[in-house]
Parts: structure tokens; C-alpha cells; sequence
């Protein structure tokens, strides 16, 4: 028969433990809810923005314009200024044209659309700006990666490997014929 030191030393490390499995799901949690409230506070900052884009302008005194005066006579006001035609890129649902895209874009697709057709293979941003002639610098680079991630969170591209970008699947069998 165990000595009863010996079974408290059992209950004892059981409960040890369970208390340092505990601990683990709770940092686990703790940094899953961190993560989520920073995206949160995120989509609040965006929500503010889109807001303050579509909402009337309610008489805002910067956006009026000015009366002329003498020396503006020949002036004419400053048109304000739009979003670029195509300077957004849509969220890629079936049948959705590559011509909603940027030139810029549209290049990356049809790389790797050619990518893809011969079966080669993700290419990276460093591969995209040798092959578009802009040299592997730095800038050129990040600015790639830059459109690239945005077609990826569009669901134009995927990224199964940091830094290596294909089609998406359903942009895939289109082949930029749509």
C-alpha cells in the first residue's frame, strides 16, 4: 500500500499539472484576444475613413470655394480630386474582368498567369521586378510586394509561402480571358 505522502506527491503533481495546462491556454488566449481587438481597432479605423470619404460634405468651409478676387480673375478653382480611375482593386468574385484592374496590376496577374500555364511555379516580388525591368532595388521591390499583398487580400492571388505568389485558384482557370 502507497504511503500517503506518496499519493499527496501524485494529487499534487496531477494538480501542478493542470494548473501549467491552464496557464498555456490562457496565454494562448490572451494573444488569440489581443490579436483580435488590434484587428478590430483596425476595421474601426477603416470603417471611420470610409465614412468620412462617402459622407455630404455639410458645408465644410475647406472644400468651398473661394470668390474670386482681383488677382484670381484668371484663376480658374482647382477641380477636387477623385480617386484614379481603376486605383482600386475589387475583391475577385467569378467572371470579374482583369480590365478592373491597373496596368500595373494586370502585369502582375499576367506573369504569373504565364506562370502558371507553363506549370513553373510562385514567383517572388524580387523575380516580379527583374522581369518587369525595374532591377531588384529595394523600393521597386517593396512596391511590388505592396500591390501583390493587396491582390492577395482581394483574393486575385495567393501566397501558400511568405513571398511567393500564384494565381488563386478560380482566377487560375480564367486565364485573363474574362
Amino acid at each position: 500500500m502507497p504511503s500517503v505522502v506518496g499519493l499527496l506527491e501524485q494529487h499534487e503533481l496531477a494538480a501542478r499539472r493542470r494548473v501549467d495546462g491552464l496557464r498555456e491556454e490562457a496565454d494562448r488566449i490572451q494573444a488569440e484576444l489581443a490579436a483580435a481587438e488590434l484587428e478590430w481597432q483596425e476595421w474601426a479605423i477603416a470603417r471611420r475613413r470610409v465614412d468620412a470619404v462617402l459622407a455630404p460634405d455639410d458645408g465644410n468651409i475647406a472644400d468651398e470655394e473661394a470668390v474670386p478676387g482681383p488677382r484670381d480673375a484668371d484663376a480658374r478653382p482647382a477641380p477636387r480630386q477623385a480617386a484614379k480611375a481603376k486605383s482600386q482593386v475589387p475583391v475577385w468574385r467569378e467572371g470579374l474582368a482583369w480590365s478592373v484592374l491597373s496596368v500595373d496590376y494586370q502585369r502582375i496577374l499576367t506573369a504569373l498567369a504565364d506562370r502558371h500555364r507553363l506549370h513553373q511555379g510562385p514567383l517572388t516580388c524580387q523575380e516580379l521586378a527583374v522581369r518587369f525591368g525595374l532591377g531588384a532595388v529595394p523600393a521597386k521591390v517593396e512596391a511590388l510586394r505592396s500591390k501583390a499583398k493587396r491582390l492577395v487580400a482581394r483574393g486575385w492571388l495567393a501566397e501558400r509561402q511568405p513571398g511567393q505568389f500564384t494565381l488563386a485558384q478560380g482566377v487560375a482557370g480564367q486565364g485573363g480571358a474574362s
